[in-house]
């Protein structure tokens, strides 16, 4: 069972499949090893999402711009575990993979995977994880659009970038698109993909529909458009976000969108902490940190 060491917890109670109304509680007793969790991370203003399947498999995509995700992941996974399964670079951007240059030094991954593109800014950061993971002998897989990920009764799907996405002048277009699929819930990362990547998937009748949204490029208004959560259809939606960016991120433009959209609940990172999600049968368990 996962200890949590959070001293402001808020339990939220989200039904799914148009199942009742909010219940709000104090009180959290772990998940279940049964059972599959979603985390998002606080790790300010960058984007990590910590997926752990039964059987104690844990799945981190992304990891932050630096060692706060060292503090946000250590409230989540047992003191005594240094050992992570799968890392998972959505795209070389520093507020995406820097932090796995700090976790290194604390756990063990069993393969890293990347979309194969290097970094166009921060070359040196880049280089520098990649050596590190050379060094500790990680293995570094390359996947695509159309691979996937299956463990017992849960697949990760990556609906993108496919062959000719990865090579987009625009490095945010070449992020991994993962749909998560699990017997409790599934869920939509979206690393920071724009409305034009959206569109693609829509046109390519990709199977897009989640309870829960990871939503694009930390509230972006270039992201979260409003065909794109028209064919999603969460129930709640979670944006990763520092309390202090230069962008105005999430933008009033994609809280908007959100808060027009089947979305039940909008919470984020810079105002609730980490957010976890539980399955408690046939509903989600919302555990947030502040």
């Amino acid at each position: 069972m996962i200890k949590w060491a959070l001293t402001h917890a808020v339990l939220v109670i989200i039904a799914l499949a148009a199942m009742g109304a909010f219940v709000w509680s104090e009180v959290w007793n772990g998940v279940p090893q049964s059972m599959a969790s979603l985390h998002f991370l606080d790790v300010g203003q960058g984007d990590s999402e910590l997926l752990l399947l039964p059987g104690n498999v844990a799945m981190l995509t992304d990891a932050g711009p630096d060692k706060t995700v060292v503090r946000s992941i250590a409230r989540v996974l047992p003191a005594a575990r240094h050992y992570i399964d799968i890392g998972i670079v959505s795209h070389p951007q520093l507020d995406h993979y820097g932090g796995f240059r700090e976790l290194l030094a604390h756990y063990r991954f069993g393969a890293i995977i990347t979309n194969g593109r290097e970094a166009t800014s921060a070359q040196g950061e880049w280089r520098a994880l990649l050596d590190g993971l050379r060094a500790e002998h990680i293995p570094i897989l390359t996947l695509r659009g159309g691979d996937r990920i299956r463990y017992g009764e849960s697949v990760i799907r990556f609906l993108g970038p496919n062959s000719m996405l990865v090579k987009s002048k625009e490095l945010n277009d070449t992020g991994f698109v993962e749909r998560i699929e699990t017997p409790q819930f599934s869920a939509l990362l979206t690393a920071d993909i724009g409305t034009n990547v959206e569109q693609l998937l829509i046109n390519e009748n990709a199977p897009l529909a989640a309870d829960i949204l990871k939503v694009g490029h930390h509230g972006s208004k270039y992201s979260s458009g409003n065909a794109f959560l028209a064919r999603v259809r969460p129930l709640l939606a979670a944006v990763e976000v520092g309390a202090r960016n230069t962008y105005h991120h999430p933008t009033k433009e994609v809280l908007a969108r959100l808060a027009s959209s089947t979305a039940r609940a909008i919470l984020r990172t810079d105002e609730q902490g980490t957010i976890s999600i539980i399955p408690n049968g046939t509903k989600l368990r919302v555990l947030v940190e502040k």
